[in-house]
């Protein structure tokens, strides 16, 4: 009995390794030295597809795909030299042609001698993994690809991942925030954000596309939309979060100028209605009282009356003006003006613009040299600063004081002063506003000039930014004296001009702008039709009106032979300027067409080049200037636009 068990045990362990070979899920082949295959188990059968029958005494080179045909032949060549190749991951052929990723282990097969004879060839299945990790490589690709930060935390808001789209919006690397808390990217302001967030992400909550603020590593504050989401594990639980944040500052800066630019063209729109309908009410009251000035003698105490009613008519007409220019629709005109004139004029309106208990002390001095400035934004400019005084003083009863004079600036001076980098010595002509109010620091000093920079709870006005800027328009500058407390005092510098100021008188009654023709008035407002009816009537012109583009261009068609000049209203319901005057030249090729508008004379004709426009009377008017002008049109030739424009400076007066 003991003689038979050792060829007894050898059986056994035979058909054990037998029955380990086929019961094993990877493919187990035999080859010889030549690469032709010996034996072939199940595995092989479910990996490859072939049975044994198919694949006994053939080449293992059938399995591999054409462009890895010469990896067989090196197989074999390292194995006849007794090396091992242990899981070497390449491609095969299954029968039905798919491909297949596996992982090789070819080990070479001794005889008893020691001689190698072939190889052993094991092949695992890995296409499912090959696959996941090809998928995992082109995600993970597609992540550190995106110019959106991607970042994974833990529910502590501990940083695990931190792709390149992250490093460009932050600043910071992947080693300098992996494992730091996602508060360094969190400003002051907004400090308890993260944890609000992680209370959330533990309940499961995303958060979708939340605007907010965050900081570079540098300091820079930015604006992005987070969108955060939880990540759960295989059992639905939470167990972190992934961050996608995205840059919108740029995209939030052009979102406030587009704001701005609607705001901008909203307030055009308004400001060309306000205009139209102010400058058609100011017509009436200007024409009106001027050619009632002109009735009266120079005694007569009304005519002062009268006067008075035209200056602050023309007053109200510059204040419309640089309404349009605010809003794209006009330009700034300059004048010669006296500072403490202006002053004076917008007292009284700055009053009532500030608290009761502050006082307004004005300490003015009359002979002043004129300077050359656009009275709307100097008038913008001393309202400013006056109103920001009083608001500085706040409900306690106080005082601002706005002085005048002339001071000479030393070239040392000048260069303490703000506004202009070099501001010329001379002789300049200074306001100064005082107010006894709460002061400034140093430090607020430093930045009160800056762009959108305010102490007030809410901004108004134009701002200090504005002012200087206006200085800087008028070649002036500025000097601020402040202490916390004993507050602040603004000078001004404004360079004296070399002219002194005139102020034209109302002219006399000239006989000279009598005249003869008939002259066709087309406005949609009645009081403007009447006022310019009576100012030409009384100087012996006839005067048809019409109140509409079809009504002037049925009494045109009608009596065009008679009509000498038409005066003809810039913007009108229904029917254009633009549009009658084509009508009227289809009429009568030479018709003379005054323009009358209360947009300044480059925005009103623009619309008109190429057509032969006889002139242009900016609304309101005096009696006298429109006279005038239809003397000049009809005691001369038509002219062409070109002609009809100034060839030098902006218009600085009425038309």
């Amino acid at each position: 009995m003991s003689a038979e068990q050792p060829g007894a045990d050898r059986l056994q362990r035979s058909e054990w390794l037998t029955a380990l070979v086929e019961s094993s899920q990877d493919a187990i082949v035999s080859k010889d030295t030549h690469g032709i295959i010996q034996t072939w188990n199940r595995g092989a059968e479910r990996l490859y597809g072939y049975t044994e029958a198919e694949v006994l005494g053939r080449s293992a080179a059938m399995l591999l795909p054409a462009e890895r045909a010469n990896e067989e032949r090196e197989i074999l060549g390292r194995i006849r030299k007794g090396e091992s190749i242990h899981h070497f991951e390449t491609m095969r052929l299954r029968k039905d042609g798919t491909r297949i990723s596996v992982s090789l282990s070819i080990s070479p097969i001794h005889n008893p001698a020691g001689q190698i004879i072939g190889a052993s060839h094991i092949a695992r299945n890995i296409t499912e993994r090959t696959l996941m990790e090809a998928a995992t490589a082109q995600l993970a690709a597609i992540v550190d690809s995106s110019d959106d930060a991607i970042i994974s935390k833990n529910l502590d808001g501990i940083i695990l991942t931190w792709n390149a789209g992250a490093e460009k919006i932050y600043g910071y690397t992947a080693e300098e925030a992996r494992w730091r808390h996602m508060s360094i990217l969190l400003p002051p302001h907004r400090a308890q954000e993260e944890d609000a967030i992680l209370e959330r992400l533990k309940r499961g909550e995303r958060v979708d596309h939340f605007e907010t603020t965050r900081v570079r590593k540098d300091g820079k504050l930015i604006d992005v939309s987070l969108t955060i989401s939880p990540i759960r594990d295989y059992d639905g639980g939470v167990r972190g979060a992934s961050h996608i944040a995205r840059d919108i500052t740029a995209q939030k800066a052009f979102q406030s100028k587009l704001l701005q630019t609607q705001k901008l063209e909203s307030l055009g729109v308004l400001a060309g209605g306000v205009a139209h309908d102010f400058n058609n009410l100011l017509v009436g009251i200007l024409a009106n009282a001027s050619l009632a000035a002109q009735t009266l003698s120079l005694s007569n105490p009304q005519r002062k009356v009268m006067t008075d009613i035209v200056t602050a008519a023309e007053r109200a007409a510059t204040l419309t003006r640089q309404l349009l220019a605010y809003a794209g629709k006009g330009r700034f005109v300059t004048e010669l003006v006296n500072i403490s004139t202006l002053i004076r004029e917008v007292h009284s309106l700055v009053q009532t613009s500030i608290p009761s208990k502050v006082q307004i002390r004005l300490e003015l001095q009359d002979d002043l040299p004129p300077i050359e400035a656009d009275v709307g934004q100097i008038q913008q400019v001393v309202m400013n600063l006056i109103i920001n005084g009083a608001e500085a003083i706040g409900e306690n009863p106080g005082l601002v004081v706005v002085t005048t004079g002339v001071q000479d600036v030393s070239a040392e001076f000048a260069r303490t002063v703000w506004g202009r980098d070099e501001l010329p010595p001379g002789k300049y002509a200074i306001v100064e506003v005082n107010d006894n109010g709460c002061g400034m620091d140093a430090e607020t000093q430093e930045r009160i000039f800056d762009p959108f920079f305010t102490t007030k709870f809410a901004g108004r006005g134009l701002g200090l930014a504005a002012v200087s800027g206006i200085l800087r328009g008028h070649k002036g500058a500025l000097k601020v004296y402040s202490v916390p407390g004993k507050g602040t005092s603004f000078k001004l510098f404004f360079p004296v001009a070399p002219a002194a100021i005139t102020r034209e008188p109302e002219p006399e009654v000239d006989r000279e702008l009598e005249g003869r023709g008939t002259v066709l008035v087309v406005d949609d407002e009645e009081v403007v039709r009447k006022a310019a009816r009576l100012s030409l009537e009384r100087w012996g012109y006839t005067v048809l009106v019409a109140a509409s583009g079809p009504e002037a261009i049925d009494i045109f068609r009608a009596s065009h032979q008679e009509i000498a000049l038409v005066l003809l209203d810039f913007t009108m319901p229904g029917m254009s300027g633009e549009e009658v005057m084509r009508e009227l030249q289809l009429i009568a090729p030479g018709v003379r067409v005054l323009l009358s508008s209360g947009f300044n004379e480059v925005e009103a004709v623009r619309r008109f080049t190429g057509k032969r426009l006889a002139g242009f009377i900016q609304k309101p008017y005096r009696s006298s200037a429109l006279v005038e002008k239809v003397k000049q049109i009809l005691g001369g030739q038509p002219r062409s636009l070109e002609q009809a424009l100034p060839s030098s400076s902006p218009q600085t007066g009425n038309a």
